[in-house]
């Protein structure tokens, strides 16, 4: 008896690790193949068949353990390891497995990578065995559907639904093994983060996650564990040139401190209260106010330009939030002390708040005459300040900017046009960091500086698009291992199909559209609110009824195929100010004797135009990506492109 254990010892399986966690519908599908499996009288071979990494050698052993053959040993061997002629299996001059086998159960896991001759010779195995003979694959195996009971495995990602409960029965199991008393519970917004996640190596590349992140936050033992100690390696990307690789130097130079100090806050901050006193103080019409001019002729076409290629930077020198970082290191010196950054899904109600501030500009706008009046510009400017303010007292860091500005999340919407992203790479943090100085802020390690994190409390390595990353460097100036990159990318990378879409983004899409329409009839708007709100109101009406013929899912595929369309619509309506007026400053400012330009109403129209037309293809390249498969959708959406195209030029001409 000895001498047969010790034959089996180094292929026995004690014991199943676990058993199948979830409720999903693919979940109890599983669980009930495998109990028919351990019940099958005749003890007809099992193949389970999947993807890498789904624990399939666990299965078999959850198939023995619930059969009546549970008292017998039960043995696996890798396929890939196996000689052609079994000799592991056959004895060859010794006992062979299967004699001291006698009647338990054999698991041949990897079975498509087994030899040939052997997998046929397996097969056969007849008088040979007498007991159970379990198989896994990776690839189908046509040939042995009608001769064994066929298990597919579903991968990770078509059960979604159960990733909750993986990662809390994961963090329960591995906690323990860390001699955690109680295991830490998850803060929201992780789970959903995730399911965005395909896992490519299913269960094994979740065991692996979780392990990671209780490593690192296994120091502070943390009731409830951060988002940003999960780590997912990001999917196939288009090419990506890495600028600071290409010129190192660069890296150094866009990092330094006093860069960005002097711009901010000696240059920014003051130029910001100049061009307020200007406003207030100076002419009080359009053709004299230097300051009116800078705004709307100068600041909004280069903001709507400058989305494709740096997407988000402004953000990063807004003189909105430098005079609410001001306010916050002030009010933190006398003693006030900013609450935590919040977590959780703060946009379920922060985005739809956004999309009606914005809203609200556009009314106050266009009512208003805002664009002829430097008082009430100026009241916008100091409107959206004191927000920023308050919002620096309320919350540490840039909370307003990531989630209340309107500004700001019509800069986090073009933002995904942008040619630039700023990202790190995973593998070298989950690997290297334990400080996240880019987020979390910190002192001085290594190569990296010391800074207070990042402005929008976002780890750079957890991006999956540009909204909420605005070029400010703070994370290539703390990274210590030079993780952040700065990269060029094809235009639009970030709208792909699994595409994670903020609550209210689809709603100031939307309201921007409105703002257009409202725009072009504002003259029979003028004073009359409830006409002007059915004007803003008209593209979201449209948009609802396109909503109740599809999916919600294709909804936002078509919407957001639509936003270089958006962008060109927008640009060409601030065209006119820019290209007519910007050139005018000096004379605006001090007098008519100083030089100026205009363009010609020809060039104008041209330059409308061409814009759209870039619109246009680029909407139609996007939208066949975005709606690839969907047939009579991507015909129609293509076609209705064409006609808000058509309708953008003459609602901007």
């Amino acid at each position: 008896m000895d001498s047969v254990f010790q034959r089996l010892a180094p292929y026995l399986v004690p014991q199943a690790r676990r058993g199948v966690v979830g409720s999903s519908r693919y979940a109890k599908a599983l669980r009930e193949q495998l109990r028919l499996a351990a019940n099958n009288k005749i003890e007809q071979p099992v193949l389970l068949m999947g993807e890498p990494g789904l624990e399939k050698d666990n299965l078999a052993a959850l198939i023995h353990f619930s059969s009546a053959q549970r008292r017998l040993p039960l043995i696996r061997l890798d396929g890939a390891l196996l000689r052609a002629d079994g000799a592991e299996l056959f004895g060859m001059g010794r006992p062979s497995l299967l004699e001291c086998l006698n009647g338990g159960t054999l698991l041949i896991d990897k079975f498509d990578k087994a030899p040939p001759a052997l997998q046929t010779r397996l097969l056969e195995l007849g008088d040979q065995h007498q007991g159970r003979l379990i198989l896994t694959s990776e690839t189908a195996l046509p040939a042995l559907d009608s001769s064994c009971f066929l298990i597919r495995v579903p991968p990770l990602r078509v059960r979604r639904q159960d990733l909750g409960e993986w990662l809390r029965y994961g963090i329960r199991q591995r906690s323990r093994k860390l001699g955690w008393a109680k295991p830490p519970s998850l803060a929201p917004g992780i789970v959903e983060r995730l399911q965005q996640h395909d896992f490519p190596n299913n269960i094994r590349e979740l065991e692996e996650l979780i392990y990671r992140a209780l490593q690192q936050a296994k120091a502070d033992l943390p009731e409830q564990l951060p988002e940003d100690v999960f780590w997912t390696a990001s999917r196939g990307t288009p090419a990506r040139f890495d600028l600071w690789r290409w010129k190192p130097q660069l890296r150094f130079w866009l990092r330094s401190p006093r860069l960005w100090n002097v711009l901010l806050f000696g240059l920014v901050s003051w130029l910001f209260v100049l061009v307020n006193l200007w406003l207030w103080l100076g002419p009080q019409d359009r053709a004299h106010n230097g300051a009116l001019n800078l705004f709307w002729a100068w600041w909004w076409p280069l903001i709507l330009l400058g989305f494709p290629f740096v997407g988000r930077l402004w953000c990063s020198f807004c003189p909105f939030m430098v005079w609410g970082e001001i306010s916050q290191r002030i009010a933190t010196r006398i003693g006030w002390q900013p609450a935590r950054w919040p977590r959780g899904n703060t946009d379920r109600w922060a985005s739809p708040l956004l999309a009606a501030g914005f809203a609200a500009i556009l009314l106050w706008e266009e009512l208003g005459a805002m664009e002829s009046s430097p008082w009430l510009s100026s009241c916008l400017l100091l409107v959206i300040t004191a927000g920023a303010v308050l919002g620096s007292l309320a919350f540490e860091k840039r909370f307003w900017c990531r989630y209340l500005c309107p500004v700001g999340g019509m800069n986090g919407l073009f933002a995904k046009l942008s040619i630039l992203e700023l990202r790190a790479q995973a593998g070298t943090c989950s690997g290297s960091c334990s400080s996240y100085a880019c987020f979390k802020g910190g002192p001085a390690e290594g190569e990296g500086l010391a800074t207070s994190g990042c402005p929008l409390g976002t780890h750079p390595a957890h991006l999956s698009d540009n909204r909420n990353c605005v070029l400010c460097l703070t994370c290539a100036q703390a990274c210590a291992h030079r993780s952040v990159q700065l990269n060029l990318r094809p235009p639009a990378a970030d709208l792909q199909r699994q595409l994670a879409v903020p609550a209210g983004e689809p709603a100031l899409f939307l309201v921007l559209a409105g703002g257009v329409v409202l725009h072009h009839w504002q003259q029979s708007a003028a004073n009359n609110w409830p006409l002007a709100l059915g004007y803003l109101a008209l593209p979201g009406l449209i948009g609802l009824v396109f909503r109740c013929f599809v999916s919600g899912q294709q909804w936002r595929h078509g919407l957001y195929g639509m936003l270089p369309l958006l962008w060109a619509i927008l640009l060409a309506r601030h065209l006119p100010l820019g290209m007519g007026e910007a050139g005018m400053l000096l004379p605006v400012s001090f007098g008519d004797s100083w030089p100026g330009w205009s363009a010609d109403s020809h060039v104008l129209a041209f330059c409308q135009s061409a814009v759209l037309i870039v619109g246009v293809a680029g909407s139609l390249l996007l939208l066949r990506r975005l709606l690839l498969g969907e047939g009579r959708l991507l015909w129609l959406t293509t076609a209705l492109t064409v006609v808000l195209g058509l309708g953008g030029r003459w609602l901007v001409a």
